[in-house]
């Protein structure tokens, strides 16, 4: 069963940093994470995107987190990551990864992960 595995999330001082990394459990194949978004949603709030990194490799930012976080690929790993920096506490939520696997055939598939928490608070 191919499921997407999220790690990184914790509490964390205002002003610190975390990196979130997400890859897949599970054989994907020939398949490989071509792109990706992280959302997140705080609590009593919508889910929002936080950042994306398109198929073409551009990336994305929410004006909120622009500056501040990075989201990368590791081609060998099959893992992404999202490095967050100088940490709010308007930054706390829950932050979800959606990867699409790409085929050689051209098929994607798109999964969606369980989620991880992000507490930032002093």
């Amino acid at each position: 069963q191919v499921q997407v595995v999220e790690s990184g999330g914790g509490l964390v001082q205002p002003g610190g940093s975390l990196r979130l990394s997400c890859t897949i459990s599970g054989s994907i194949g020939s398949g490989r994470i071509d792109a990706v978004e992280w959302y997140r949603q705080a609590p009593g709030k919508e889910r929002e995107l936080a950042a994306a990194l398109t198929s073409g490799g551009s990336t994305n930012y929410a004006e909120s987190v622009k500056d501040r976080f990075t989201i990368s690929k590791d081609f060998a790993q099959n893992t992404v990551f999202l490095q967050m920096n100088n940490l709010k506490p308007e930054d706390t939520s829950v932050y979800y990864c959606n990867p699409t696997i790409r085929y050689k055939s051209g098929s994607l598939l798109l999964l969606q992960g369980q989620g991880t928490q992000v507490t930032v608070s002093s």
